[in-house]
């Protein structure tokens, strides 16, 4: 009988040990030190599987704890976060702006994405929600319906450069934005390719060049200037001829920045993926909001992309783009340029013409013909600026001179010197 309890004993002693390894980790281990084996792990003093083996988690675990840990670090959290603290406040109750928020976004068609309710939840009103306890409120309102799951391919990281600045990616996204219209409107997105800070984001009418002229400046007089610029084969940046350069391309020359051309879309993954995540929250956005102009929307665009720099995570850097870009300007892993102080400036950024002064002594500019001080036959440029106004100039832009303005009709010239 003895020998039989001590069998007994022997068989039910590895179950006990195995419950106890899959008990809850913060009944195994003190949340300071599941906090401090993440820590060293987040800063690559751990290797994976030494602070697996420390928490006593498989990797996958371990990834899924980490993740969790650095969105909680991003959104300020307190620092008693413990394992199983989801973003969202669980304890207080949902105040009414909010939930008046989430029916105003959820019931509107189409519908924003659950993730995207969270976000203007913080944005709105600083109440803390994640995209599970969003989705399984509007199950429970009967404001959504049970979809199964996409089977979702194995994340490939990318390539990406070291130092903000040294790439940036650029494209147009065509899209219905407004969803009661049946026009598509081009939406120009620019990201880091370090940080994947949002560097802009506007609708324009149609993808022109002048559409360029407008958003490249007012993004360089933010942030700065590239190194390059990660484009396609749009006529627009490239031209067949080896010597020859587009409009914009001999603009950015002008300044130092080069293009580098994507050989195929899925090159330009970073910035293509942005284009999803407009994509499925914009019009939603603009349905729930009644907007319907460009002129309305760039506003809320500006806010929205602000918001998302600053507060969402992104999945791959475990840290929000405006976290992962403020880092690297203090490690000094910067090559951006400031915009230069240079007269220049305003006629680099407009579609140039090249016209001749007709035999009475006048130019046409728009619908009415300029008399000037030139001779006849003379060559003189004509700018096209992204207001609508124009210049003449006496000879195009040259870095070694200064520009010799024969005419302008804009009312505020802004000369950067």
């Amino acid at each position: 009988m003895p020998d039989e309890k001590r069998g007994g004993a022997a068989k039910i002693a590895p179950i006990l040990h195995v419950f106890e390894k899959h008990q809850q980790l913060v009944h195994r281990h003190a949340p300071s030190f599941i906090r401090h084996v993440l820590d060293t792990f987040r800063q690559h003093t751990l290797s994976a599987v030494q602070a697996a083996a420390q928490l006593g988690l498989s990797p996958s675990r371990l990834y899924a704890l980490a993740t969790a840990y650095n969105t909680a670090r991003a959104r300020q959290q307190p620092p008693l976060w413990t394992p199983g603290a989801s973003g969202g406040d669980h304890a207080a109750a949902w105040p009414q702006p909010v939930t008046d928020l989430l029916k105003k976004r959820l019931a509107c068609s189409p519908p924003c994405p659950y993730s995207f309710a969270a976000s203007e939840a913080l944005r709105l009103h600083a109440f803390k929600l994640d995209r599970a306890q969003v989705r399984r409120w509007a199950l429970a309102n009967k404001l959504a319906h049970a979809v199964p799951p996409k089977k979702v391919l194995a994340a490939v990281r990318r390539w990406q450069r070291d130092q903000i600045g040294e790439l940036w990616q650029l494209d147009a996204s065509p899209h219905r934005w407004f969803p009661h219209s049946k026009l598509s409107f081009p939406m120009l997105n620019m990201l880091d390719d370090c940080s994947r800070l949002f560097t802009g984001s506007k609708l324009y009418e149609r993808e022109l060049l002048i559409s360029y002229f407008d958003f490249l400046p007012a993004t360089f007089l933010a942030y700065g200037r590239p190194l390059q610029i990660y484009v396609d084969y749009h006529s627009i940046f490239f031209t067949h001829d080896p010597d020859a350069l587009t409009q914009l391309g001999w603009a950015l020359k002008f300044y130092d920045i080069s293009f580098l051309y994507a050989p195929t879309p899925q090159a330009k993954g970073k910035v293509e993926r942005e284009h999803q995540f407009w994509q499925g929250r914009l019009p939603a956005y603009f349905a729930s909001e009644k907007i319907t102009e460009i002129a309305i929307a760039n506003p809320h665009i500006h806010d929205l992309r602000a918001h998302r720099n600053a507060h969402e995570v992104h999945r791959e850097l475990r840290r929000t783009p405006q976290r992962a870009w403020d880092q690297a300007r203090k490690e000094k892993r910067s090559v951006l340029r400031p915009a230069p102080r240079c007269p220049w400036w305003d006629y680099v950024w407009s579609v140039r013409t090249l016209i001749k002064v007709g035999s009475d002594g006048r130019v046409p500019i728009g619908t009415q013909r300029l008399r000037i001080e030139k001779p006849p036959e003379t060559k003189v440029v004509l700018c096209l600026h992204p207001s609508g106004h124009h210049s003449l100039l006496a000879a195009p832009p040259d870095p070694k001179q200064k520009p010799a303005l024969l005419f302008t009709n804009r009312p505020n010239s802004t000369f950067l010197f």
